[in-house]
């Protein structure tokens, strides 16, 4: 996995476009999707924000702010950690991928060729990733794959709710002990559920989704049940 520090130095050149603590929030919210920060890991103020060249007013702010979105959680006298999702989470963010996914699928039909292409891609990378055996970015392509797929409804609000889903779903991802199990059976039906939308079989296309989010829910709570 990339190292940190250098990960958040190549992120300096986004400051300053808008509000700092936004823009923090914005590239800690991308770095814990790609699976940069895992379930549990305490965040250094002193690292993060000399990374970033930021002050510790900024990345305050910025952590409030992931707060609110649940992606981190702040224990009293112990600083701030990267929050640790539970089974009814999982089964929340899977109500609400149901929604906006079904919905972008039955958009699928009418989406421009670029909107398409983004998908492909995200397909073709975690392809190369896998045959490389590189699962962590198999990950990250799946969690492109998704957010470009979403980014079919149109909306900017929907994007803004996915990217954050999204987030939340790499820390689930983490409790899989076999990523390689997990991601590979997804990268090929990722491929069919483009050629379903491209071949114009909008119905088909979304009964697969749906088949496709029931199996992948049903192995991350498989997790969630204790060893005996």
């Amino acid at each position: 996995m990339e190292n940190v520090t250098a990960a958040l130095q190549r992120d300096r050149g986004r400051l300053g476009r808008s509000s700092a603590a936004e823009v923090v929030a914005d590239i800690l919210r991308d770095r814990i999707a790609e699976g940069l920060f895992v379930p549990g890991q305490r965040l250094s103020e002193e690292s993060i924000g000399a990374a970033l060249e930021v002050s510790r007013n900024t990345l305050r702010e910025a952590f409030r702010l992931l707060g609110h979105e649940r992606l981190l959680e702040h224990r009293l006298n112990r600083g701030v950690f990267v929050r640790v999702l539970s089974a009814e989470d999982v089964a929340d963010l899977y109500r609400v991928r149901r929604v906006i996914e079904g919905a972008a699928v039955r958009n699928g039909a009418h989406a421009p060729r670029e909107a398409l292409a983004a998908i492909k891609e995200a397909v073709a990378e975690a392809s190369r990733a896998a045959v490389e055996g590189r699962w962590q970015d198999v990950g990250t392509a799946n969690i492109r794959f998704h957010q470009s797929l979403a980014a079919l409804n149109g909306s900017p609000r929907l994007d803004e709710a996915m990217r954050q889903l999204l987030a939340e779903l790499r820390l689930v991802f983490h409790v899989m002990k076999n990523p390689r199990a997990f991601h590979e059976p997804f990268v090929a039906r990722n491929l069919e559920l483009v050629e379903l939308m491209e071949a114009g079989r909008a119905a088909e296309a979304e009964r697969a989704l749906e088949s496709y989010l029931d199996d992948a829910e049903k192995l991350l709570m498989q997790a969630y049940i204790p060893e005996p």
